[in-house]
């Protein structure tokens, strides 16, 4: 399964094209714009298994700073305040990773 199972090209595109400058990746834009934030919660559980790249079942920083790159190869890596910024968003517990959980609420809220 692949992200374009999912999302439409053109809706990733077009989010893409929204946080091409450094530091203008809005988590919550973005989730509107590729269309994740009118997905069901299994569709968001699928996505999140995509973009989890070691399948730990969480997304750590590392992971989050190429979030970009997942849904094309050829995105810019996010800033260093994007990553801490997104990660601070959407960790609900504090553990410094996100859960598949910890992106659904993130994303309908």
């Amino acid at each position: 399964m692949s992200l374009t199972d999912i999302l439409s090209p053109s809706d990733i595109a077009a989010a893409l094209r929204d946080c091409q400058a450094p530091d203008s990746f809005s988590p919550k834009k973005f989730f509107q714009i590729s269309g994740m934030s009118k997905k069901s919660s299994s569709q968001l559980k699928d996505i999140f298994r995509i973009l989890d790249n070691d399948q730990s079942g969480f997304i750590e920083e590392d992971e989050l700073k190429y979030f970009l790159q997942r849904f094309e190869c050829g995105a810019r890596v996010l800033t260093s305040s994007e990553t801490k910024t997104f990660l601070a968003a959407a960790d609900h517990d504090g553990d410094g990773k996100i859960g598949a959980e910890g992106i659904n609420l993130f994303i309908y809220r």
